[in-house]
């Protein structure tokens, strides 16, 4: 028994003298474990002895700010907008159906195209041209198909709610695209054929001279650069086209429903494109 407690005293003490070791020989070991190289600049040797920042933390070592909520609410300021352009409008800030991106709402029946910030403001309205046929829908593979051998009657610039980005056309041509797969995008106005007088068209008071394209919609080249193209640089968007055949609700049937309060997170209140 004696033994035993000589053997525990003894590891007892060895414990002890460890610890004041080890409490001597550290502060030593951290000054003198790593130096510079000579010629290394003394601005990268403190970067590389800096301790390194926490997960999440920006680099420059601050705290990062959360982005304040969206403040939603429909703006369309003095523009005479139509009723299913209100109310696809209205149901988009309210039911946060953009999240946080700009969106933009193409009326085909008056052939007018309305660019919103993702508040809800507007930030500009045009005239457009369209599909020279009327319909909501397109032909299967006709995005694969040459420009010359779509028929007229197919010539439509669908219906629905498309997620949209910038991009490149087989023109080199600054184009955002609605429809990938059915190569109809937005770009600026094509004057490449004088015999279809698109300028003039774009600048008529009606919209029954609107529909010339292959279904893409096609925009004043200043409306294009000062107010769409600059919206989708940094992220995609959401493009509202309205139909022009089948009811408003078949196409977005959360106009007609109920608006739910529950908001997002972070949110409250080569093809060749048709021409």
């Amino acid at each position: 028994m004696i033994a035993s407690r000589e053997v525990v005293d003894g590891l007892k003490q060895g414990v002890l003298v460890g610890a004041a070791v080890l409490v001597l020989v550290l502060p030593q070991v951290r000054q003198h474990a790593w130096r510079a190289p000579a010629g290394m600049s003394p601005t990268v040797a403190s970067a590389l002895q800096a301790p390194a920042p926490e997960a999440g933390s920006p680099p420059d070592g601050t705290q990062a700010t959360p982005a304040p909520p969206l403040q939603r609410r429909l703006e369309l300021g003095r523009e005479r907008a139509s009723r299913d352009v209100r109310r696809v409008a209205q149901w988009v800030v309210d039911a946060a159906d953009n999240g946080d991106r700009q969106f933009v709402i193409l009326d085909k029946r008056n052939a007018r195209v309305y660019v919103f910030e993702p508040s809800g403001k507007l930030a500009g309205a045009s005239p457009v041209l369209l599909g020279y046929a009327a319909g909501d829908d397109t032909v299967p593979g006709i995005g694969e198909r040459p420009i010359e051998d779509v028929r007229p009657q197919e010539r439509t610039t669908p219906a629905g709610r498309f997620v949209a980005e910038r991009g490149r056309n087989a023109r080199d041509e600054d184009v955002v695209w609605v429809d990938y797969d059915a190569a109809v995008s937005m770009h600026r106005v094509l004057t490449t054929n004088p015999v279809e007088r698109r300028l003039q068209r774009l600048a008529s008071p009606t919209s029954r001279d609107n529909r010339i394209s292959y279904g893409c919609i096609n925009l004043p080249p200043s409306f294009f650069e000062k107010v769409l193209w600059p919206r989708f640089e940094q992220r995609t968007g959401v493009v509202y086209v309205l139909p022009e055949v089948k009811p408003l609700a078949e196409v977005f049937p959360g106009v007609a429903r109920p608006l739910q309060l529950a908001r997002k997170p972070g949110v409250s209140g080569p093809h060749v494109s048709g021409v």
